[in-house]
């Protein structure tokens, strides 16, 4: 990766969440979510800058705890259900241009709903996005069922187009498929000056590419039964948790 090149981290997090509500700031181990991503981003060797985009003063303080930077609070209109994240990066893109007068290669965009990115993920991540000259790197995880086993029901309850799709298998054991993936949310790597262009995340496919990541640091938390599951995952030592070790307070 050229020495030139700069990613801007940024952790996004509002304060509304109707699956979990406070979902952002829930523990798992002692440590909040928002926790988990801060420590880890800065672990990173890509790391050039790491902030924070919330209309929650609670959750802005507990990313500036961690080590991010509270540039502004999100305005309330890019804080609802209907906000897509493309806009979010670009406010922050935004007010970045507008007040310091600068831009970054790239940005990794950082859910806290999937916390469990290690700092060689957005290793990965960056060095990949250099090598291919990519607009979009995300993180990938394998699915547990082949789309080939999967489809619409009918409103009589017919399952003709999945049966159909699989009448033509010449293997119909599902360990016989060929491997399919889908994304995570665990990262978003995304090309400055691509998103400025395109003002969409997904654009580009011939220049949009993924890393695989195993199914513990794939988990995404929407509800109560997701926070409980990643829970035992690390209290039971699932997952090395030296990532999101820390001394800082």
């Amino acid at each position: 990766m050229p020495d030139s090149a700069e990613i801007l981290f940024l952790i996004v997090g509002r304060g509304g969440s109707k699956g979990l509500p406070g979902k952002n700031l829930k523990q798992i181990g002692n440590l909040s979510l928002v926790g988990y991503r801060a420590r880890s981003a800065l672990k990173s060797r890509y790391c050039s800058r790491l902030i924070v985009s919330s209309d929650s003063p609670d959750i802005q303080a507990e990313a500036q705890r961690h080590g991010a930077e509270v540039l502004f609070s999100r305005p309330a209109e890019l804080a609802s259900d209907t906000a897509s994240s493309a806009d979010v990066v670009l406010h922050a893109m935004d007010w970045i241009e507008k007040h310091e007068g600068r831009q970054y290669s790239a940005v990794m965009l950082l859910e806290p709903s999937s916390p469990f990115a290690r700092p060689e993920h957005y290793d990965q991540a960056v060095e990949l996005y250099t090598a291919r000259q990519a607009e979009l790197v995300v993180g990938m995880r394998e699915t547990e069922v082949s789309s080939v086993f999967m489809g619409q029901i009918g409103s009589d309850g017919s399952i003709a187009p999945i049966v159909d799709k699989m009448l033509s298998l010449p293997q119909l054991r599902r360990q016989d498929q060929p491997r399919e993936v889908t994304m995570n949310g665990a990262l978003y790597l995304i090309d400055w000056n691509a998103l400025r262009r395109h003002r969409k995340i997904y654009a580009e496919p011939s220049s949009s590419y993924g890393i695989l990541m195993d199914r513990f640091h794939s988990i995404e938390i929407e509800n109560m039964a997701d926070l409980a599951y990643a829970s035992y995952v690390v209290d039971h030592g699932m997952l090395d948790a030296s990532p999101w070790q820390s001394t800082s307070s």
